[in-house]
């Protein structure tokens, strides 16, 4: 039976497209806090990494538990570990790609956690890796402004700990004792708390074969937006910001961060937007060369004509020009409180007498 030239060229393309699909590693997506994967933005930029990188990818919906992050990602019932256990998709690795706090759940999942697939690349779209000096994701009214002068007052106290879990990176320079003795867990993460190092964290977070650090030019959530390439500020004051080498968490290499610099494996990276306003430009430069196999990468990285280049285009071919440089989540939930943090800083201030009104 003869098959003509198009029928040959369609099997041909399917075979090697299948074939690509099964050998390449997969990602998993985590959010922010005021996210879901069923979001709008969160699916379209799934979706959108996915198509660009010719590789499956998955997001991962995290339980919100108001306190302690650990919860989320070692803990019992309905925590990251273990989904990314049970998935047979990743038993050979993956690829994590973090938004803002999902960050923490990843390292946090890569850092604390034995027993799960390896990790290969961790891709970081502005993360607060080395703490934020103000709370997130409030905004600028007058409720934001009373609950962050009463927060900071109080955010080392075991009630807000226990009940707000962006105060468990809330790294105030001038309080660091109180930091390192009460905040649970980005002074474990990052390996801070005098005599109580763990190798085993740094050991597993130098196993990564790349750390790809994105901050956004004009980040207003994170303070300061350089705690994306965890940089920050000296202990007890405000300025200047430290670029990343100049921390004792890279000079002392407390979880590894100056072993994978000087092995070439983390790329500092800017790009122009507020919090995670990345554009599809950005993502295919930047993001997506660290989702596809290395020679792949290589082709990519060198030479945008490549195969999977090819593939790019051919799946945004009504992307032009302008709107390639559009915001992928703008007008995300993740740059608003959920109404569990709401509901509690409600509480927290004595507003509760009438229920608040329903996220729009």
């Amino acid at each position: 039976m003869a098959f003509s030239l198009p029928v040959i060229s369609s099997i041909v393309i399917f075979l090697f497209t299948f074939i690509s699909l099964s050998q390449s590693i997969p990602f998993i997506i985590l959010h922010g806090i005021g996210d879901q994967c069923s979001n709008r933005g969160v699916k379209r930029f799934t979706e959108l990494l996915s198509n660009f990188s010719g590789t499956k990818g998955y997001c991962i919906s995290w339980r919100w538990n108001m306190g302690f992050l650990v919860y989320a990602t070692c803990g019992t019932g309905g925590n990251c570990l273990q989904q990314v256990k049970e998935m047979k998709e990743l038993r050979n690795g993956y690829n994590i790609v973090g938004l803002s706090q999902g960050n923490l759940i990843g390292r946090g999942v890569l850092q604390f956690c034995a027993g799960g697939p390896p990790v290969k690349n961790f891709i970081s779209l502005g993360g607060p890796h080395a703490g934020t000096a103000s709370v997130p994701l409030c905004g600028s009214g007058v409720l934001c402004i009373i609950a962050d002068r009463l927060i900071k007052s109080e955010i080392y106290t075991e009630y807000i700990q226990d009940h707000l879990a962006p105060s468990g990176y809330l790294k105030l320079p001038n309080a660091i004792p109180s930091y390192l003795e009460k905040c649970r867990f980005l002074p474990k993460l990052n390996n801070e708390v005098p005599g109580e190092k763990n190798s085993s964290y740094k050991e597993r977070f130098t196993s990564l074969q790349n750390l790809v650090l994105i901050m956004f030019e004009h980040d207003t959530v994170l303070i300061p937006k350089e705690t994306s390439w965890f940089g920050y500020y000296p202990d007890g004051t405000f300025n200047p910001v430290l670029p990343p080498q100049q921390t004792n968490l890279y000079a002392e290499d407390w979880i590894g961060l100056k072993t994978l610099d000087e092995a070439g494996k983390v790329k500092y990276i800017s790009v122009p937007g507020n919090h995670l306003g990345i554009s599809r430009r950005d993502m295919k430069r930047y993001v997506v060369p660290y989702l596809v196999d290395k020679a792949s990468r290589k082709r990519s990285i060198e030479n945008d004509s490549g195969v999977q280049s090819k593939k790019i285009e051919q799946t945004a071919t009504t992307i032009d020009k302008k709107t390639s440089t559009k915001a992928i989540f703008e007008g995300s939930s993740s740059y608003f409180w959920p109404s569990s943090i709401k509901s509690f800083v409600a509480e927290l201030l004595g507003l509760m007498e009438e229920p608040l009104p329903p996220d729009t």
